[in-house]
């Protein structure tokens, strides 16, 4: 395992420096690769120098009268090896979604065929769900077709770092962000992963009761201490297929940190994804920050990294930020005042979405500038392969379906649930929730079949934990 002190750091071994620019107003490049098989409105942004304000326009989308409406359907409950079974109180039948079913016996294929080694993604040699155990300070790998889980890790070697989102890049593995400060890499494979500790031959956590100690676990790939006190967005860019060797290289990560309740304190780090170095660090003091700071990320197909600001009440406006992964400007975009924003993603057309607590959740339109709101509050959401979008509905308390096109509101789907927070897809479609108590469920949206995995601690993951909205993006279905 490799650890990386950001403290010290010779000059030339700096980070690239990088100031806001003016924002561009044309549609953000969506570079389709092959497939085959974030208060308020008002004031702009007040910069730096060298930068100008930006300011979207509000739009209130055509949705269902009734925010709380939408069709709630009627599932059935099991559960798997290691779970408590659950019986889901039967509801008014719904209607389906139509369109094309997914194939759900197959994952989509992503490269050309002699490079599809599955990975993250979808094929047949593994897929998995990576959620936090924040009040335990470690991560679990479940796996999304058997529902078992096959590893835990510490996250930081004091347990004390709080972890919360992950991300999974094209390769399959998968980086934490602490909330409390640093970033750990953890391999997916175990032949991915490298013998470091002076013991003969590999040890790797097996499950849930075989959490190895720091230093001995030897598929934590890194860690890079931060000494942020909030640590929360984490992103994967694509990188770059290596048709030759069939493995991702250039494969860099995204986060942001700064200090709790000190304004100016926000910085963005890219991080080469090898070895966990600090390949960029961009102050940007004119986004100001509250207690929590940025709170969700996800990138674009170009790899520009999106991400928005929770704090509503105690900084002078709330604003969504995009830092363009060439050359490390960046832009950004009041949020609408009525908008709390909570979850985070970008769909494959390069679009923005927050799951929101009060009064509205919203998509944003960069081609058009444009934000549209529709009646639905939720904290976790994602596109899935059809391009539905599905955010973790806490009323219900389950999960709702969304349009991406009309915003119209679908069918809900209910769940045993105290609070769902993070949704992510799988490579087969079903729709993961990750409740705050102990359960990951896993749904099936056109048979509406529920799984749920029981055994994790204090879970709070809202991110791209499949790895599914990274290859959404990278790869569109088409």
């Amino acid at each position: 395992m490799e650890s990386v002190d950001m403290a010290m750091r010779s000059d030339d071994e700096s980070p690239r420096d990088a100031r806001p620019r003016d924002r561009v107003g044309a549609a953000l490049l969506v570079a389709a690769a092959w497939l085959g098989a974030c208060g308020g409105e008002g004031p702009a942004a007040t910069g730096s120098a060298e930068g100008t304000s930006a300011s979207g326009s509000l739009t209130d989308a055509t949705a269902s009268a009734d925010t709380s409406a939408g069709t709630e359907a009627s599932a059935t409950m099991s559960s798997s090896a290691g779970t408590t079974a659950t019986t889901a109180a039967d509801t008014s039948a719904g209607d389906s979604t139509d369109g094309t079913k997914f194939d759900l016996g197959v994952g989509p294929d992503v490269g050309p065929p002699a490079c599809d080694r599955g990975g993250g993604k979808g094929g047949t040699d593994f897929s998995y769900i990576w959620v936090s155990n924040s009040a335990e300070g470690t991560i679990s790998k479940i796996n999304t077709e058997t529902m078992e889980e096959e590893g835990r890790y510490h996250t930081r070697s004091d347990t004390a770092g709080s972890p919360s989102r992950t991300s999974v890049n094209l390769s399959g593995d998968v980086a934490v962000a602490n909330r409390l400060g640093g970033i750990t890499k953890v391999y997916a494979r175990p032949e991915d992963c490298a013998e470091t500790n002076g013991m003969a031959g590999l040890q790797t956590s097996t499950g849930k009761n075989d959490v190895l100690a720091w230093g001995v676990e030897e598929c934590v790939a890194w860690h890079t201490p931060f000494a942020y006190s909030t640590q929360r967005p984490v992103a994967w860019a694509p990188g770059t297929l290596n048709e030759a060797t069939c493995k991702y290289e250039d494969e860099m990560l995204w986060t942001a940190g700064g200090q709790n309740n000190v304004i100016d304190s926000l910085e963005v780090v890219r991080l080469n994804g090898d070895d966990g170095s600090v390949d960029a660090l961009i102050p940007m003091p004119d986004v100001p920050i509250g207690y929590f700071g940025a709170y969700g990320g996800a990138v674009n197909a170009a790899g520009d990294f999106w991400f928005v600001i929770y704090d509503t009440y105690d900084v002078p406006a709330t604003y969504l930020v995009r830092v363009d992964a060439s050359d490390l400007t960046y832009d950004t975009v009041p949020v609408p005042s009525e908008i709390c924003p909570y979850g985070f993603t970008v769909d494959r057309d390069g679009r923005p979405w927050i799951g929101s607590f009060c009064t509205a959740s919203a998509r944003y339109t960069p081609s058009t500038d444009t934000w549209d709101t529709f009646g639905a509050l939720g904290y976790g959401i994602q596109q899935d392969q059809l391009g539905r979008m599905w955010l973790a509905d806490y009323q219900l308390p389950g999960v709702r379906e969304i349009d991406a096109d009309t915003l119209a509101l679908g069918m809900q789907i209910p769940l045993a649930a105290s609070s769902p927070k993070g949704v992510s897809i799988d490579f087969t479609g079903k729709v993961w929730v990750v409740d705050m108590y102990q359960s990951a469920f896993r749904v099936d949206p056109d048979t509406l079949q529920i799984d749920e995995y029981n055994q994790l601690n204090g879970p709070y993951t809202y991110s791209d934990m499949t790895g599914w909205g990274l290859n959404n993006v990278a790869n569109p279905p088409g």
